[in-house]
């Protein structure tokens, strides 16, 4: 079958990766389950949404590939109780609803119309399954083995998705399927924002084998779609953007989950020695801190991934942090 039918029965299925087991925290650390740390920084931005939308009556909060309801369940933890007797929080999966979850939390296999609030993806994108391509024709796999072999001729709207966003390679993972994804996901929001945090690439910056890969046990490994382990590929940011700017009528800001943690308080950074002769336990705790964060922040790692900004409604949202901007013909550019 072609890459897409197999992903999707591997990771959705009645026995996937997904929605059985332990989920992706039993397997992988992702930035919503290495540490407190990012739950911190999405408050922190969840209070900025509030605070540009007036702080309404309620505030939405929805979480896209909430795995257990790990960030929610540490945002929940964290907020003051003046934002949390507004908020709705929606945890958008299509795994069963743990039993252990706060009782507060939406459980929805899709995002909810008419949101106002902030909508998060946190490495859902790269789980959105899609086709990959060899010359012109599709790859089919073997679900049991991961054996691949030439399939049919690509269709033209492929063709033409490939031609734009990532032309002349040898192989490559048609994106498609993701940009309507997040266009769905953006189309939702009535005012607000959305974010993505995913790792990714940009034109010109496309590997030429493409990117897919399994992962399992904390480990990488070959991605075999037999639903035993993860089988992702890095997102083509740039084609994502675009789809949801296009939705929202609004530019889109781009920037590395390092400076986006940065710019929403994160510090990577050790604290002064002094601290341990004057208060020896906020030292430790200040370290420990500081540890969680620079894991998050790491260059080569999680650090790199994408944090992607699209408002929805809003004309008042800025952010001056970026590295990346996007200028007036929306094409992506590197700021000063």
């Amino acid at each position: 079958m072609r890459w897409s039918a197999a992903m999707a029965r591997a990771l959705y299925g009645p026995h996937g990766f997904f929605v059985s087991g332990a989920g992706p925290a039993g397997h992988f650390r992702t930035s919503a389950n290495a540490s407190p740390v990012l739950a911190t920084a999405v408050l922190r931005l969840l209070d900025r949404v509030d605070e540009v939308l007036g702080r309404p009556a309620r505030l939405d909060f929805v979480d896209v590939g909430a795995g257990r309801g790990e960030l929610l369940t540490g945002v929940l933890a964290a907020a003051p109780a003046s934002l949390r007797d507004r908020l709705h929080p929606v945890a958008v999966e299509l795994a069963p609803r743990p039993s252990f979850l706060d009782a507060g939390i939406d459980w929805r296999a899709a995002p909810p119309s008419e949101i106002t609030g902030l909508l998060i993806a946190t490495e859902w994108l790269d789980n959105v399954p899609l086709d990959v391509v060899e010359g012109d024709r599709y790859v089919e796999v073997d679900p049991a083995t991961g054996a691949e072999r030439p399939g049919d001729p690509v269709e033209p709207a492929d063709a033409a998705w490939l031609a734009r966003w990532w032309p002349a390679a040898p192989r490559a993972e048609v994106g498609r399927a993701r940009d309507e994804a997040w266009a769905g996901a953006v189309g939702a929001i009535e005012r607000g924002l959305a974010v993505a945090v995913d790792y990714g690439h940009l034109l010109g910056e496309r590997p030429l084998g493409g990117t897919l890969t399994g992962y399992r046990a904390g480990r990488q490994v070959p991605p075999v779609p037999d639903g035993t382990r993860d089988v992702t590929a890095h997102v083509a940011v740039d084609a994502v953007a675009l789809a949801g700017s296009a939705v929202a009528g609004r530019a889109y800001q781009l920037m590395t989950q390092r400076q986006a943690l940065r710019a929403l308080g994160a510090d990577g950074g050790r604290p002064p020695i002094s601290l341990a002769g004057s208060d020896p336990a906020g030292y430790v705790r200040a370290l420990a801190a500081a540890s969680a964060a620079a894991e998050l922040m790491a260059p080569g790692g999680l650090g790199d991934h994408w944090w992607l900004f699209q408002p929805v409604g809003i004309d008042n949202w800025t952010w001056e942090d970026g590295e990346y901007v996007v200028d007036t013909t929306r094409h992506l550019s590197r700021s000063p």
